[in-house]
């Protein structure tokens, strides 16, 4: 069953559309007959609902399926919101996404719920229409339900502990700053760094860097730290130390925290689909990229804990199982992929890594040639499916995860050097990036479809409260602690015979209960 929401409207398909006054109580209401609720976009409306204390169970996010559908059917990028769907299904004039000029008065006008209606049923009759409509049905479920758990994430927020994470700062960097000025441990530095070069240079400049560094004798083209760690000057020392506290100043200071942490609660912006396969990126809060260092400031609420878990070398597992090799499916029932890979590669674990990651990115340096002649060899499918999509990404052709999440196509600018004096150079990147985006993208179809099963197997007062690629973090009581790392491990399994069926191929998540997040790794 699907219920359109649009506006102070909800429509069950089927039924006559019904205004109500209360749309969160109206919700609440129809959630029992557990339907599929269709709306625009999962960011508008969600959130209302989640602070009025309404879940839902499942959803179908509109934008997030046309934009799936349109590079389905070779059209990536063009305008995905509901409104452009429904002009796109009327052949009338496609608007953008984005809303008006700042200067306008009155936002774009919503769709009403029978025009909502009519979208959703022309999307479901596109994906009717495909070769495989069931696996693409499982992904737009996957990205509707990633939605819905991004929007909790947020509302929810994960565990932060204020006093830690100044207590941390001060440690790191001194006493916090007036507005404007650096921290102590900062500016010491910063002074060392003039110090080194003899006179006054700002260390947040690359154009004075590279200037003082030219002065003295050493020709830089950035100041980019794995450049800096050539160099051989008394600079470079507490350059490097600066420009690390720097970013962590920057990225999750004070002034970070004041507008990223609320209530005890880490509460960041998830943007689902964010990146070309499939991965999550954050549109503000930088969750996705906590350093080490901050792990230990996500500390659990008394009485409860984190429990942490990730898959295990998840890529080479989904490359075993979209490729049927039998040799490498064998080897990823193991606990430990790469040991079981070793004797194929003289009892080397480390060359039977080297092989797998090489054959996923393209590696060619070193031992990665002679290695890949092994695994070409001995896991002949998984080496050809690889292949396959690196030659398709070379011609300029598109290609797919397992569900059916499509590449972008090549550029213009692509185009252009492909058929030029580095066509072969451009080419072979090309390649490189499709030859990864087949599996890179179909992890994440997996990790989607785990956490959407996870979030129906935790027990009530557990909540998800990060996610990251292949990781998960859920805080819970102490009592819950083993229940939800079954829940997690039974998750995983489902997961992998939703999208794969029957398979050897096992892709364990091995979960431990702790009281801080540093505590995990």
């Amino acid at each position: 069953m699907h219920v359109v929401v649009a506006g102070d409207t909800v429509l069950p398909v089927g039924e006559r559309p019904r205004r109500v006054a209360d749309l969160a109580a109206a919700v609440r209401e129809l959630e029992a007959r557990r339907p599929r609720w269709v709306w625009a976009d999962t960011r508008d409306t969600y959130p209302g609902l989640l602070r009025a204390g309404v879940r839902v169970s499942r959803c179908h996010d509109v934008a997030l399926t046309e934009a799936l559908l349109l590079a389905r059917e070779g059209r990536f990028g063009e305008p995905r919101s509901a409104r452009a769907a429904h002009a796109r299904l009327h052949g009338l004039p496609v608007p953008d996404d984005e809303p008006g000029a700042p200067d306008t008065l009155f936002p774009p006008e919503s769709l009403g719920a029978e025009q909502m209606a009519e979208v959703l049923a022309g999307q479901l009759a596109r994906i009717e229409a495909l070769p495989e409509p069931g696996r693409f049905r499982l992904l737009a479920a996957a990205e509707s339900a990633g939605a819905l758990i991004a929007a909790e994430m947020s509302h929810d927020g994960m565990p932060w502990r204020e006093d830690v994470h100044d207590a941390l700062l001060t440690e790191l960097l001194g006493p916090r700053p007036v507005h404007g000025m650096r921290p102590a441990k900062l500016q010491a530095l910063a002074h060392e760094v003039s110090a080194a070069f003899g006179h006054p240079v700002n260390p947040d400049s690359v154009q004075q860097l590279v200037k003082a560094f030219k002065q003295a004798g050493v020709s830089l083209s950035s100041t980019r730290s794995w450049e800096l760690k050539r160099v051989e000057h008394p600079a470079v020392a507490p350059l490097l130390a600066y420009k690390e506290l720097a970013r962590l100043f920057s990225f999750h200071g004070w002034t970070w925290a004041d507008q990223w942490v609320r209530g005890g609660r880490f509460r960041p912006e998830y943007v689902v689909g964010g990146v070309v396969s499939g991965r999550w990126a954050t549109s503000g809060g930088g969750a996705l990229q906590i350093p080490k260092v901050m792990r230990r400031v996500v500390v659990a609420d008394e009485g409860h804990t984190l429990v942490v878990a990730d898959a295990a070398q998840l890529e080479p597992r989904v490359l075993a199982a979209m490729a049927g090799d039998v040799g490498l499916a064998r080897a990823a029932g193991e606990i430990d992929l790469y040991s079981a890979l070793a004797q194929a590669f003289g009892g080397d674990r480390d060359h039977a890594k080297i092989a797998m990651l090489s054959a996923m990115y393209g590696g060619t340096s070193g031992d990665a040639p002679k290695l890949l002649a092994i695994m070409r060899q001995r896991f002949p499918k998984a080496y050809q499916f690889v292949e396959d999509a690196a030659k398709a990404g070379e011609e300029g052709r598109l290609v797919r995860s397992w569900l059916g999440r499509t590449s972008p196509p090549p550029s213009s600018r692509w185009k252009e050097l492909v058929s030029g004096p580095e066509g072969g150079r451009a080419a072979r990147d090309r390649g490189r990036f499709t030859r990864n985006f087949v599996v890179q993208a179909t992890a994440a179809e997996w990790a989607l479809a785990m956490m959407a099963v996870l979030r129906g197997l935790l027990p009530e007062g557990a909540a998800l409260v990060f996610f990251q690629h292949d990781e998960v973090m859920v805080h819970c009581g102490l009592d819950q602690a083993e229940e939800v790392g079954a829940a997690v491990a039974s998750a995983a399994a489902q997961a992998t015979r939703l999208l794969f069926g029957a398979t050897p191929v096992r892709i364990p998540m091995e979960a431990v209960a702790v009281a801080s997040y540093a505590d995990a790794k």
